[in-house]
């Protein structure tokens, strides 16, 4: 392993410093994309039956782009502030959520019901049990990566208290721990297992193991999941964590949640957050909610495949079914995947001019 330069090994003073990766949506932007959202959203119309070409965002996307750049190719971390919320239902508000992303990259199945837009509500999940998921719960979360090159994250209501939103540097934290444990190092160059939380696809198995840092070319990649690792503990076949194993995960996480390493934000109704997810590691602190349903928290998430995407490590392919630059990788297919996904997954591929790896997955 070796230690990595770059815009995206900050500390939080430089976030604080330099707010550049901040965006700010106009007025008139606002108005723009309000009024383009309003014209074409229709009542029980199927996500997957938009397109991108419906929709007139030329007031807006060179912000919108900028941000997703910045992203993706610089801090990897972005916020786009003063998208319409108050002239937008919830419903609408959802679809302008899918539209820009209709625009930036293939949305990505998030779960077992291949669904591909999360709803990120509580609705009473328990987040430790083995098919436990954090984005349905209201509990504080580990640090984690998500399951796609890109996640979008847009706030529609703020908790009544708590929510706060912390994300770390993965590249930072990489030249930290090597600096301080390199005895370590070679551990965490090595396989640990996560736990596919029983939302595994027919031709994948329960689990799957990857480094928590690996290198491609110039490119740094991260992984860390501390649930998924301990759920993975009592699945068959995975082989136990070593002592050298534990003291890695103690260490990263201490790493992580360093004040100087861990920035903290609330999303803001209208707020829009992108994250890269394979050099940004993120959280939540737990939350409590309104007791009105139209109040509670609500926040949407998307998972994307950008077309200026990168080569991927081979040990990411278990996961991401496809580690080539500028294809269609990532997501969760789960167990509902079906043609209506395909067909939607090869028009969007179409039209971004990316590929589709067809060939069978094949478990390393």
């Amino acid at each position: 392993m070796k230690l990595k330069t770059g815009p995206a090994n900050w500390e939080t003073n430089d976030l604080k410093t330099d707010t550049s990766w901040v965006y700010e949506i106009t007025d008139k932007q606002k108005q723009q994309l309000s009024d383009t959202i309003k014209k074409n959203y229709e009542p029980n119309r199927p996500l997957f039956d938009y397109s991108a070409v419906e929709f007139d965002l030329s007031g807006v996307w060179a912000t919108l782009e900028k941000a997703f750049r910045e992203a993706h190719h610089g801090r990897g971390l972005s916020l786009v502030r003063g998208l319409p919320r108050e002239t937008l239902s919830e419903d609408e508000f959802l679809l302008m959520n899918w539209v820009i992303g209709l625009n930036a990259g293939v949305a990505r199945p998030q779960g077992l019901a291949s669904q591909y837009i999360a709803a990120v509500r509580d609705v009473g999940t328990n987040y430790r049990a083995s098919n436990g998921r954090g984005y349905s719960s209201n509990a504080k979360l580990d640090f984690h990566v998500d399951g796609a090159d890109l996640t979008t994250l847009i706030c529609f209501n703020k908790a009544k208290s708590g929510g706060q939103s912390m994300i770390s540097s993965g590249v930072t934290a990489n030249n930290i721990f090597l600096k301080e444990h390199p005895e370590l190092a070679d551990t965490a160059a090595k396989n640990f297992y996560f736990s596919r939380q029983n939302e595994q696809a027919d031709d994948e198995k329960p689990f799957y193991g990857q480094p928590l840092f690996e290198h491609e070319g110039d490119h740094l990649f991260c992984k860390w999941n501390r649930n998924r690792v301990q759920s993975a503990q009592k699945l068959e076949n995975v082989p136990k964590l070593t002592e050298s194993q534990k003291k890695t995960m103690e260490v990263l996480d201490e790493i992580i949640m360093r004040p100087e390493l861990m920035y903290t934000m609330y999303l803001e109704p209208g707020d829009m957050q992108i994250l890269n997810n394979y050099t940004m590691f993120h959280s939540r602190t737990h939350y409590e909610d309104f007791d009105a349903p139209e109040e509670k928290r609500c926040l949407f998430r998307l998972w994307l495949a950008p077309p200026d995407s990168i080569k991927m490590p081979k040990s990411w392919k278990a996961f991401y079914r496809s580690i080539e630059p500028s294809t269609v990788r990532g997501g969760i297919r789960g167990q509902a995947y079906e043609q209506s996904h395909a067909d939607f997954e090869k028009r969007q591929a179409d039209f971004l001019g990316m590929k589709i790896d067809n060939r069978p997955h094949v478990e390393p």
